[in-house]
Protein backbone atom coordinates (compact mmCIF):
# COMPACT_ATOMS: atom_id res chain seq x y z
CA UNK A 1 0.00 0.00 0.00
CA UNK A 2 1.25 3.66 -0.44
CA UNK A 3 1.42 5.79 2.34
CA UNK A 4 -2.23 7.35 1.95
CA UNK A 5 -3.60 3.56 1.96
CA UNK A 6 -2.01 2.70 5.09
CA UNK A 7 -4.22 5.80 7.17
CA UNK A 8 -1.84 6.94 9.14
CA UNK A 9 -3.57 10.11 10.21
CA UNK A 10 -6.94 9.20 9.22
CA UNK A 11 -9.65 6.93 10.69
CA UNK A 12 -9.65 3.73 8.34
CA UNK A 13 -11.98 3.43 5.17
CA UNK A 14 -14.66 1.12 5.51
CA UNK A 15 -13.25 -0.62 1.90
CA UNK A 16 -10.31 -1.04 3.72
CA UNK A 17 -11.57 -3.33 6.52
CA UNK A 18 -10.04 -6.97 6.86
CA UNK A 19 -12.19 -9.75 7.71
CA UNK A 20 -11.17 -12.68 10.56
CA UNK A 21 -8.85 -15.10 8.26
CA UNK A 22 -6.35 -11.87 8.42
CA UNK A 23 -6.44 -11.51 12.15
CA UNK A 24 -6.00 -14.88 13.02
CA UNK A 25 -3.63 -15.81 11.03
CA UNK A 26 -1.42 -12.43 11.81
CA UNK A 27 -1.99 -13.13 15.61
CA UNK A 28 -0.90 -16.87 15.19
CA UNK A 29 1.75 -15.80 12.78
CA UNK A 30 3.55 -12.71 14.54
CA UNK A 31 3.64 -14.81 17.98
CA UNK A 32 4.27 -18.01 16.89
CA UNK A 33 7.54 -16.49 16.27
CA UNK A 34 11.67 -16.44 17.44
CA UNK A 35 11.08 -14.96 20.57
CA UNK A 36 9.95 -18.36 21.70
CA UNK A 37 12.79 -19.79 21.15
CA UNK A 38 14.64 -17.40 23.29
CA UNK A 39 12.04 -17.06 26.06
CA UNK A 40 11.10 -20.93 26.35
CA UNK A 41 14.33 -21.58 26.44
CA UNK A 42 15.42 -19.18 29.68
CA UNK A 43 12.42 -20.35 31.29
CA UNK A 44 14.22 -24.09 31.46
CA UNK A 45 17.36 -21.51 32.61
CA UNK A 46 15.20 -19.24 35.48
CA UNK A 47 15.15 -22.67 37.26
CA UNK A 48 11.14 -22.26 37.57
CA UNK A 49 9.09 -25.12 38.86
CA UNK A 50 7.04 -27.02 35.82
CA UNK A 51 4.15 -26.78 37.74
CA UNK A 52 4.83 -22.88 37.95
CA UNK A 53 5.48 -22.98 33.91
CA UNK A 54 2.01 -24.74 32.92
CA UNK A 55 -0.20 -23.11 35.83
CA UNK A 56 1.51 -19.67 35.13
CA UNK A 57 1.49 -19.31 31.13
CA UNK A 58 -2.40 -20.58 31.28
CA UNK A 59 -3.33 -17.42 33.80
CA UNK A 60 -0.82 -14.84 32.31
CA UNK A 61 -1.66 -15.56 28.93
CA UNK A 62 -5.39 -15.44 29.37
CA UNK A 63 -5.02 -12.09 31.30
CA UNK A 64 -3.37 -10.80 27.82
CA UNK A 65 -5.84 -12.13 25.79
CA UNK A 66 -8.76 -10.58 27.76
CA UNK A 67 -6.69 -7.10 27.56
CA UNK A 68 -6.79 -7.31 23.63
CA UNK A 69 -10.43 -8.33 23.86
CA UNK A 70 -11.59 -5.68 25.79
CA UNK A 71 -9.53 -3.26 25.53
CA UNK A 72 -7.43 -2.60 22.87
CA UNK A 73 -9.69 -3.91 19.82
CA UNK A 74 -13.08 -1.84 21.17
CA UNK A 75 -10.67 1.82 21.15
CA UNK A 76 -9.40 0.59 17.44
CA UNK A 77 -12.21 -0.07 16.31
CA UNK A 78 -14.21 2.41 17.36
CA UNK A 79 -11.54 5.34 16.34
CA UNK A 80 -10.21 3.15 13.35
CA UNK A 81 -6.85 5.75 13.98
CA UNK A 82 -3.02 4.51 14.65
CA UNK A 83 -2.05 4.73 18.15
CA UNK A 84 -0.04 7.91 17.14
CA UNK A 85 -3.10 9.60 15.43
CA UNK A 86 -5.07 9.16 18.45
CA UNK A 87 -2.98 9.69 20.87
CA UNK A 88 -2.09 13.13 19.05
CA UNK A 89 -5.57 13.86 19.26
CA UNK A 90 -5.60 13.51 23.18
CA UNK A 91 -2.20 14.83 24.07
CA UNK A 92 -0.50 17.20 21.32
CA UNK A 93 2.06 17.44 18.69
CA UNK A 94 4.03 17.93 21.40
CA UNK A 95 3.47 14.96 23.47
CA UNK A 96 2.99 12.32 20.27
CA UNK A 97 6.54 13.39 19.35
CA UNK A 98 8.42 12.57 22.34
CA UNK A 99 5.95 9.66 22.16
CA UNK A 100 6.55 8.47 18.78
CA UNK A 101 10.95 8.50 19.24
CA UNK A 102 11.12 6.53 22.74
CA UNK A 103 8.19 3.87 21.36
CA UNK A 104 9.93 3.65 18.00
CA UNK A 105 13.49 3.10 19.14
CA UNK A 106 11.70 0.63 21.35
CA UNK A 107 10.09 -1.29 18.69
CA UNK A 108 13.56 -1.27 16.53
CA UNK A 109 15.61 -2.84 19.58
CA UNK A 110 12.30 -5.24 19.44
CA UNK A 111 12.66 -5.92 15.93
CA UNK A 112 16.44 -6.74 16.24
CA UNK A 113 16.41 -9.03 18.29
CA UNK A 114 14.16 -11.25 15.70
CA UNK A 115 16.63 -10.01 12.88
CA UNK A 116 19.11 -11.85 15.37
CA UNK A 117 16.85 -14.65 16.25
CA UNK A 118 16.87 -15.17 12.76
CA UNK A 119 20.61 -14.85 11.82
CA UNK A 120 21.26 -17.09 14.35
CA UNK A 121 19.82 -20.01 12.32
CA UNK A 122 21.35 -18.73 9.28
CA UNK A 123 25.18 -18.50 10.88
CA UNK A 124 24.95 -22.24 11.01
CA UNK A 125 25.19 -22.80 7.22
CA UNK A 126 28.50 -20.78 7.27
CA UNK A 127 30.29 -22.91 10.20
CA UNK A 128 29.60 -19.75 12.48
CA UNK A 129 29.38 -20.82 16.26
CA UNK A 130 26.67 -19.78 18.67
CA UNK A 131 26.51 -15.49 19.08
CA UNK A 132 25.44 -15.79 22.89
CA UNK A 133 27.62 -12.86 23.94
CA UNK A 134 27.19 -9.05 24.49
CA UNK A 135 29.05 -8.78 20.95
CA UNK A 136 29.34 -10.93 17.85
CA UNK A 137 32.62 -12.48 17.25
CA UNK A 138 32.38 -13.37 14.07
CA UNK A 139 32.58 -10.91 11.38
CA UNK A 140 30.47 -13.23 9.30
CA UNK A 141 27.90 -13.36 11.72
CA UNK A 142 27.48 -9.51 11.09
CA UNK A 143 26.87 -9.88 7.15
CA UNK A 144 24.50 -12.49 7.76
CA UNK A 145 23.09 -10.24 9.97
CA UNK A 146 22.71 -7.32 6.67
CA UNK A 147 21.50 -10.25 4.82
CA UNK A 148 18.10 -11.05 6.51
CA UNK A 149 17.56 -7.45 7.92
CA UNK A 150 17.50 -6.66 3.89
CA UNK A 151 14.46 -9.33 3.27
CA UNK A 152 12.48 -7.96 6.69
CA UNK A 153 12.88 -4.75 5.75
CA UNK A 154 11.53 -5.58 2.11
CA UNK A 155 8.74 -7.05 3.63
CA UNK A 156 7.86 -4.37 6.04
CA UNK A 157 7.65 -1.87 3.71
CA UNK A 158 5.35 -3.47 1.65
CA UNK A 159 2.25 -2.26 4.13
CA UNK A 160 0.22 -4.42 6.44
CA UNK A 161 -1.79 -6.67 3.48
CA UNK A 162 1.36 -7.81 2.44
CA UNK A 163 2.69 -8.95 6.17
CA UNK A 164 -0.70 -10.57 7.13
CA UNK A 165 -0.86 -12.50 3.77
CA UNK A 166 3.32 -13.40 4.72
CA UNK A 167 2.00 -14.87 8.05
CA UNK A 168 -0.98 -16.40 6.59
CA UNK A 169 0.87 -18.72 4.79
CA UNK A 170 4.03 -19.75 7.67
CA UNK A 171 1.61 -19.58 10.61
CA UNK A 172 0.18 -23.09 9.85
CA UNK A 173 3.53 -24.76 9.59
CA UNK A 174 5.15 -22.75 12.08
CA UNK A 175 3.15 -23.98 14.74
CA UNK A 176 3.63 -27.72 13.76
CA UNK A 177 7.10 -27.10 13.35
CA UNK A 178 7.37 -26.29 17.43
CA UNK A 179 5.25 -29.05 18.14
CA UNK A 180 6.84 -31.50 15.91
CA UNK A 181 10.38 -29.97 17.84
CA UNK A 182 9.01 -30.91 21.49
CA UNK A 183 8.13 -34.57 19.90
CA UNK A 184 11.68 -35.15 18.74
CA UNK A 185 13.32 -33.99 22.10
CA UNK A 186 10.69 -35.74 24.28
CA UNK A 187 12.90 -38.86 24.25
CA UNK A 188 16.45 -37.60 25.01
CA UNK A 189 14.79 -35.92 28.23
CA UNK A 190 13.01 -38.94 29.16
CA UNK A 191 16.30 -40.96 29.00
CA UNK A 192 17.90 -38.22 31.46
CA UNK A 193 15.27 -38.48 33.90
CA UNK A 194 15.66 -41.72 36.36
CA UNK A 195 13.24 -44.39 36.76
CA UNK A 196 10.75 -42.89 33.31
CA UNK A 197 10.87 -45.30 30.57
CA UNK A 198 8.53 -43.56 28.73
CA UNK A 199 5.40 -41.11 28.52
CA UNK A 200 2.63 -43.20 29.69
CA UNK A 201 -0.08 -40.57 31.50
CA UNK A 202 0.01 -37.12 32.48
CA UNK A 203 2.13 -37.48 35.53
CA UNK A 204 5.24 -39.09 33.67
CA UNK A 205 5.38 -36.04 31.59
CA UNK A 206 5.31 -34.11 34.68
CA UNK A 207 8.34 -36.21 35.93
CA UNK A 208 9.98 -36.02 33.10
CA UNK A 209 9.71 -31.92 33.11
CA UNK A 210 10.20 -31.17 36.58
CA UNK A 211 13.53 -33.45 36.69
CA UNK A 212 14.99 -32.79 33.32
CA UNK A 213 13.54 -29.70 31.38
CA UNK A 214 12.04 -26.92 33.98
CA UNK A 215 13.96 -27.88 37.62
CA UNK A 216 12.67 -25.78 40.27
CA UNK A 217 15.71 -24.58 41.48
CA UNK A 218 13.81 -22.78 44.63
CA UNK A 219 14.57 -19.55 43.84
CA UNK A 220 13.59 -15.92 43.67
CA UNK A 221 11.46 -16.40 40.58
CA UNK A 222 7.47 -18.83 40.62
CA UNK A 223 4.42 -19.07 39.57
CA UNK A 224 3.68 -15.46 40.34
CA UNK A 225 6.46 -14.36 38.25
CA UNK A 226 5.38 -16.27 35.29
CA UNK A 227 1.89 -15.04 35.01
CA UNK A 228 2.87 -11.87 35.50
CA UNK A 229 5.19 -12.20 32.45
CA UNK A 230 2.94 -13.54 30.53
CA UNK A 231 0.85 -10.87 30.58
CA UNK A 232 3.34 -8.47 30.20
CA UNK A 233 5.35 -9.67 27.33
CA UNK A 234 3.24 -8.04 24.99
CA UNK A 235 1.89 -4.80 27.08
CA UNK A 236 3.21 -2.87 24.36
CA UNK A 237 0.79 -4.22 21.90
CA UNK A 238 -2.37 -4.95 24.29
CA UNK A 239 -2.09 -3.02 27.34
CA UNK A 240 -0.49 0.37 26.07
CA UNK A 241 -2.42 0.05 22.76
CA UNK A 242 0.22 -0.13 20.14
CA UNK A 243 -2.05 -2.91 18.12
CA UNK A 244 -4.73 -0.22 17.51
CA UNK A 245 -2.26 0.25 14.54
CA UNK A 246 -3.10 -3.36 13.41
CA UNK A 247 -6.83 -3.20 14.80
CA UNK A 248 -8.16 -0.27 13.32
CA UNK A 249 -8.53 -2.38 10.01
CA UNK A 250 -10.75 -5.24 11.82
CA UNK A 251 -14.45 -4.78 10.74
CA UNK A 252 -15.12 -6.19 14.16
CA UNK A 253 -13.98 -5.70 17.78
CA UNK A 254 -14.40 -9.18 18.40
CA UNK A 255 -11.43 -9.86 16.06
CA UNK A 256 -9.15 -8.84 19.56
CA UNK A 257 -9.45 -12.06 20.79
CA UNK A 258 -8.11 -13.35 17.91
CA UNK A 259 -4.82 -12.83 20.09
CA UNK A 260 -5.65 -16.32 21.70
CA UNK A 261 -4.11 -17.80 18.73
CA UNK A 262 -1.07 -15.81 19.18
CA UNK A 263 -0.94 -16.41 23.55
CA UNK A 264 -2.17 -19.84 23.72
CA UNK A 265 -0.49 -21.58 20.51
CA UNK A 266 2.70 -19.13 20.11
CA UNK A 267 3.20 -18.76 24.29
CA UNK A 268 1.50 -21.32 25.68
CA UNK A 269 2.22 -24.48 23.63
CA UNK A 270 5.57 -22.77 22.12
CA UNK A 271 7.23 -22.08 24.99
CA UNK A 272 6.85 -24.68 26.64
CA UNK A 273 7.69 -26.76 23.45
CA UNK A 274 10.77 -24.65 23.32
CA UNK A 275 11.75 -25.62 26.58
CA UNK A 276 11.60 -28.93 26.01
CA UNK A 277 13.46 -28.47 22.91
CA UNK A 278 16.18 -26.24 24.44
CA UNK A 279 16.43 -28.47 26.97
CA UNK A 280 16.57 -31.95 25.20
CA UNK A 281 19.38 -29.78 22.79
CA UNK A 282 21.43 -28.79 25.90
CA UNK A 283 21.55 -32.50 26.61
CA UNK A 284 22.73 -33.73 23.09
CA UNK A 285 25.26 -31.27 22.77
CA UNK A 286 26.59 -31.66 26.58
CA UNK A 287 26.25 -28.15 27.19
CA UNK A 288 24.16 -25.90 29.42
CA UNK A 289 21.07 -23.88 27.86
CA UNK A 290 22.09 -20.71 27.88
CA UNK A 291 25.47 -21.48 26.08
CA UNK A 292 23.83 -22.12 23.11
CA UNK A 293 21.14 -19.88 20.30
CA UNK A 294 17.86 -20.43 18.81
CA UNK A 295 19.55 -21.58 15.97
CA UNK A 296 21.59 -24.37 17.37
CA UNK A 297 18.29 -25.43 19.51
CA UNK A 298 16.30 -25.50 16.38
CA UNK A 299 18.80 -27.17 14.16
CA UNK A 300 19.50 -29.62 16.74
CA UNK A 301 16.31 -30.88 17.46
CA UNK A 302 14.41 -30.65 13.43
CA UNK A 303 17.21 -30.25 10.92
CA UNK A 304 17.56 -27.94 7.81
CA UNK A 305 13.65 -27.24 8.37
CA UNK A 306 14.93 -26.32 12.01
CA UNK A 307 17.17 -23.61 10.21
CA UNK A 308 13.99 -22.44 7.99
CA UNK A 309 11.90 -22.16 11.12
CA UNK A 310 13.94 -19.55 13.13
CA UNK A 311 14.63 -17.88 9.68
CA UNK A 312 10.77 -17.17 9.42
CA UNK A 313 10.19 -17.36 13.35
CA UNK A 314 12.42 -14.17 13.54
CA UNK A 315 10.45 -12.84 10.33
CA UNK A 316 7.27 -13.49 11.09
CA UNK A 317 7.91 -10.99 14.29
CA UNK A 318 10.10 -8.55 13.28
CA UNK A 319 7.60 -7.67 9.92
CA UNK A 320 5.26 -5.95 11.75
CA UNK A 321 7.20 -4.55 14.37
CA UNK A 322 9.49 -2.77 11.78
CA UNK A 323 6.08 -1.94 10.17
CA UNK A 324 4.65 -0.30 13.88
CA UNK A 325 8.36 1.83 14.58
CA UNK A 326 8.52 3.13 10.76
CA UNK A 327 4.88 4.20 11.88
CA UNK A 328 5.83 5.44 14.83
CA UNK A 329 8.62 7.80 13.31
CA UNK A 330 6.84 8.66 10.26
CA UNK A 331 4.25 10.24 12.67
CA UNK A 332 6.88 13.10 13.46
CA UNK A 333 6.38 14.46 10.36
CA UNK A 334 3.68 13.33 7.44
CA UNK A 335 5.57 14.67 4.53
CA UNK A 336 7.97 11.93 4.94
CA UNK A 337 6.19 8.88 4.38
CA UNK A 338 5.67 5.89 6.10
CA UNK A 339 8.10 4.26 3.45
CA UNK A 340 10.56 6.34 3.10
CA UNK A 341 10.78 6.25 6.90
CA UNK A 342 10.49 2.03 7.20
CA UNK A 343 13.26 2.04 5.30
CA UNK A 344 15.58 3.98 7.41
CA UNK A 345 13.83 2.76 10.43
CA UNK A 346 14.54 -0.55 8.84
CA UNK A 347 18.51 0.05 8.21
CA UNK A 348 19.22 1.09 11.96
CA UNK A 349 17.40 -1.86 13.23
CA UNK A 350 19.76 -3.83 11.33
CA UNK A 351 22.71 -2.13 12.80
CA UNK A 352 21.42 -3.29 15.73
CA UNK A 353 20.49 -6.86 15.33
CA UNK A 354 23.91 -7.44 14.37
CA UNK A 355 24.64 -7.42 18.24
CA UNK A 356 23.33 -10.77 20.29
CA UNK A 357 22.64 -8.85 23.88
CA UNK A 358 19.09 -7.87 21.91
CA UNK A 359 18.12 -11.08 22.27
CA UNK A 360 20.02 -12.50 25.37
CA UNK A 361 18.48 -9.58 27.46
CA UNK A 362 15.09 -9.67 25.80
CA UNK A 363 13.43 -10.55 29.55
CA UNK A 364 14.31 -7.52 31.01
CA UNK A 365 14.04 -5.53 27.92
CA UNK A 366 10.20 -6.53 27.31
CA UNK A 367 9.69 -5.85 30.42
CA UNK A 368 11.15 -1.68 30.79
CA UNK A 369 9.56 -2.01 27.67
CA UNK A 370 6.28 -2.07 29.41
CA UNK A 371 7.22 0.17 31.86
CA UNK A 372 7.64 3.16 29.31
CA UNK A 373 5.17 2.53 27.74
CA UNK A 374 1.74 1.38 30.02
CA UNK A 375 1.07 5.06 31.19
CA UNK A 376 0.15 6.01 28.05
CA UNK A 377 -2.40 3.47 27.33
CA UNK A 378 -3.50 4.21 30.91
CA UNK A 379 -3.93 7.97 29.47
CA UNK A 380 -5.72 6.93 26.53
CA UNK A 381 -8.20 4.72 27.83
CA UNK A 382 -9.17 7.05 30.70
CA UNK A 383 -9.62 9.72 28.21
CA UNK A 384 -11.65 7.31 25.99
CA UNK A 385 -13.99 5.35 28.40
CA UNK A 386 -13.65 7.07 31.61
CA UNK A 387 -13.86 10.84 30.92
CA UNK A 388 -17.62 10.55 29.43
CA UNK A 389 -18.73 8.43 32.43
CA UNK A 390 -17.56 11.13 34.96
CA UNK A 391 -18.45 14.07 32.79
CA UNK A 392 -15.14 15.63 31.52
CA UNK A 393 -14.79 16.32 28.19
CA UNK A 394 -12.48 13.99 25.47
CA UNK A 395 -9.94 15.86 23.31
CA UNK A 396 -10.39 18.98 25.87
CA UNK A 397 -6.64 19.80 25.06
CA UNK A 398 -6.81 20.00 21.59
CA UNK A 399 -9.88 22.00 21.74
CA UNK A 400 -7.95 24.52 23.88
CA UNK A 401 -5.73 24.98 21.22
CA UNK A 402 -2.78 23.42 23.16
CA UNK A 403 0.14 21.98 21.37
CA UNK A 404 0.95 19.97 24.26
CA UNK A 405 -1.82 18.33 26.74
CA UNK A 406 0.56 19.24 29.91
CA UNK A 407 -2.08 16.85 31.87
CA UNK A 408 -0.98 14.07 29.57
CA UNK A 409 2.72 14.52 29.71
CA UNK A 410 3.34 15.23 33.09
CA UNK A 411 1.16 12.06 33.56
CA UNK A 412 3.67 9.78 31.45
CA UNK A 413 7.03 11.55 32.24
CA UNK A 414 6.31 11.36 36.11
CA UNK A 415 4.98 7.55 36.02
CA UNK A 416 8.00 6.39 33.86
CA UNK A 417 10.14 8.04 36.77
CA UNK A 418 7.97 6.54 39.53
CA UNK A 419 8.38 3.28 37.81
CA UNK A 420 12.00 3.12 37.49
CA UNK A 421 12.48 4.26 40.78
CA UNK A 422 10.19 1.63 42.44
CA UNK A 423 11.90 -0.91 40.37
CA UNK A 424 15.54 -0.12 40.73
CA UNK A 425 14.86 0.39 44.51
CA UNK A 426 13.95 -3.06 44.66
CA UNK A 427 10.55 -2.38 46.10
CA UNK A 428 8.55 -4.64 43.68
CA UNK A 429 9.70 -6.80 40.82
CA UNK A 430 9.70 -5.38 37.53
CA UNK A 431 6.87 -7.67 35.96
CA UNK A 432 4.88 -6.32 39.40
CA UNK A 433 5.37 -2.82 38.96
CA UNK A 434 2.79 -2.52 35.86
CA UNK A 435 -0.85 -3.08 37.35
CA UNK A 436 -0.35 -0.17 39.87
CA UNK A 437 1.59 2.07 38.04
CA UNK A 438 -1.50 1.81 35.45
CA UNK A 439 -3.65 2.74 38.25
CA UNK A 440 -1.25 5.76 39.41
CA UNK A 441 -1.48 6.80 35.65
CA UNK A 442 -5.24 6.98 35.13
CA UNK A 443 -5.71 8.68 38.74
CA UNK A 444 -2.75 11.56 37.85
CA UNK A 445 -4.32 11.82 34.84
CA UNK A 446 -7.59 12.36 36.05
CA UNK A 447 -6.77 14.76 38.55
CA UNK A 448 -4.68 16.62 36.30
CA UNK A 449 -6.94 17.35 33.33
CA UNK A 450 -10.05 18.05 36.00
CA UNK A 451 -8.03 21.12 36.90
CA UNK A 452 -6.37 21.85 33.66
CA UNK A 453 -9.70 22.28 31.26
CA UNK A 454 -11.63 18.62 31.33
CA UNK A 455 -14.86 20.16 33.14
CA UNK A 456 -15.31 22.64 30.86
CA UNK A 457 -17.61 22.39 27.67
CA UNK A 458 -16.51 23.51 24.39
CA UNK A 459 -18.31 23.92 21.75
CA UNK A 460 -16.36 22.33 19.05
CA UNK A 461 -16.81 19.13 20.62
CA UNK A 462 -20.32 18.29 19.48
CA UNK A 463 -19.99 19.09 15.96
CA UNK A 464 -16.77 16.56 16.33
CA UNK A 465 -18.94 14.07 18.02
CA UNK A 466 -21.85 14.56 15.10
CA UNK A 467 -18.77 14.42 12.78
CA UNK A 468 -17.85 11.04 13.83
CA UNK A 469 -21.12 9.77 14.63
CA UNK A 470 -21.94 10.07 11.13
CA UNK A 471 -18.72 8.40 9.85
CA UNK A 472 -19.68 4.99 11.93
CA UNK A 473 -23.19 4.89 10.65
CA UNK A 474 -21.63 4.82 7.18
CA UNK A 475 -19.14 2.36 8.33
CA UNK A 476 -22.04 0.03 9.73
CA UNK A 477 -24.30 0.35 6.61
CA UNK A 478 -21.58 -0.73 4.23
CA UNK A 479 -20.48 -3.41 5.83
CA UNK A 480 -24.23 -4.71 6.30
CA UNK A 481 -24.26 -4.52 2.27
CA UNK A 482 -21.00 -6.17 1.53
CA UNK A 483 -22.35 -9.00 3.88
CA UNK A 484 -24.74 -9.31 1.63
CA UNK A 485 -23.28 -8.94 -1.71
CA UNK A 486 -20.92 -11.90 0.21
CA UNK A 487 -23.86 -14.13 0.60
CA UNK A 488 -24.66 -13.55 -3.23
CA UNK A 489 -21.01 -14.39 -4.39
CA UNK A 490 -20.00 -17.83 -5.41
CA UNK A 491 -16.41 -19.56 -4.95
CA UNK A 492 -14.33 -18.92 -8.29
CA UNK A 493 -11.12 -20.54 -7.26
CA UNK A 494 -9.72 -22.46 -10.11
CA UNK A 495 -9.85 -26.44 -9.83
CA UNK A 496 -6.30 -27.07 -9.36
CA UNK A 497 -5.82 -24.20 -7.01
CA UNK A 498 -8.14 -26.61 -4.37
CA UNK A 499 -6.19 -29.57 -5.26
CA UNK A 500 -2.54 -27.74 -4.47
CA UNK A 501 -3.98 -26.55 -1.36
CA UNK A 502 -4.84 -29.84 -0.76
CA UNK A 503 -1.30 -31.07 -1.23
CA UNK A 504 -0.13 -28.62 1.07
CA UNK A 505 -2.44 -29.63 3.79
CA UNK A 506 -1.08 -33.51 3.39
CA UNK A 507 2.22 -31.90 3.43
CA UNK A 508 1.78 -30.75 6.90
CA UNK A 509 -0.06 -34.12 7.69
CA UNK A 510 3.46 -35.71 6.87
CA UNK A 511 5.30 -33.64 9.22
CA UNK A 512 3.49 -34.48 11.49
CA UNK A 513 3.60 -38.29 10.74
CA UNK A 514 7.20 -38.31 10.78
CA UNK A 515 7.56 -36.46 14.14
CA UNK A 516 5.31 -38.68 15.60
CA UNK A 517 7.56 -41.68 13.94
CA UNK A 518 10.57 -39.76 15.52
CA UNK A 519 8.69 -39.73 19.49
CA UNK A 520 7.61 -43.74 18.88
CA UNK A 521 11.19 -44.89 17.37
CA UNK A 522 13.49 -42.23 19.32
CA UNK A 523 15.17 -41.69 15.76
CA UNK A 524 16.20 -38.20 15.56
CA UNK A 525 18.42 -38.71 12.67
CA UNK A 526 15.47 -39.57 10.21
CA UNK A 527 13.63 -36.57 10.78
CA UNK A 528 16.38 -34.17 10.96
CA UNK A 529 17.39 -35.24 7.14
CA UNK A 530 14.16 -35.78 6.21
CA UNK A 531 11.87 -33.27 7.02
CA UNK A 532 12.90 -30.91 4.89
CA UNK A 533 11.07 -32.33 1.97
CA UNK A 534 7.28 -32.29 3.07
CA UNK A 535 8.59 -28.78 3.98
CA UNK A 536 9.40 -27.42 1.00
CA UNK A 537 6.12 -28.90 -0.66
CA UNK A 538 4.42 -27.42 1.89
CA UNK A 539 5.84 -23.75 1.62
CA UNK A 540 5.29 -24.06 -2.72
CA UNK A 541 1.87 -25.46 -2.55
CA UNK A 542 0.67 -23.52 0.16
CA UNK A 543 2.15 -20.19 -1.43
CA UNK A 544 0.71 -20.75 -5.31
CA UNK A 545 -2.64 -21.74 -3.46
CA UNK A 546 -2.78 -18.70 -1.54
CA UNK A 547 -1.71 -16.60 -4.78
CA UNK A 548 -4.46 -18.28 -6.84
CA UNK A 549 -7.19 -17.84 -4.73
CA UNK A 550 -6.09 -14.11 -4.09
CA UNK A 551 -6.39 -13.08 -7.49
CA UNK A 552 -9.42 -14.38 -8.10
CA UNK A 553 -10.56 -12.47 -5.23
Amino acid sequence: MSSAEEFETQPVSPQKLQGPKTFAASYAGEHVAGTEFVIGALFVAWGVGAADVLIGLLFGNLLAVLTWGLITAPIATDTRLTLYAYLEKIAGPGTIKLYSVVNGILFCVLAGAMITVSASAVRILFGIEDQVGYLPNDFRFVLVVLGVGAVVVYMAVKGFKKLAAFAEVCAPWMILMFFVGALVMMPTTVAATAGVDGINSFSDFLTVASESIWKDTEGEVGIWHVIAFAWVANLAMHGSLGDMTLLRFAKSAKYGYFSALGMFIGHYMAWICAGIMGAGAAIILKTSITAIDPGSVAYTALGASGILAVIIAGWTTSNPTIYRAGLAFSSLNNTWGRTKVTIVVGIITTIIACSPFVFSGLLGFVGYMGLLLAPVGAIIVAEHWIFPKIGLTRYWSSYKGNTTNVAAFATWIVSMVVGIAVEQAGLLHLFFILVPLWIFSTVMYIVLASSMGAKDTYPEAQAAEQTESERKVAEVAYLASEVTSQELATDNTPLIAKLVKYVSWGALVACLYMGIMSYVNQDIETITTWLIVPTLIYFVTATYAYIAKNEED
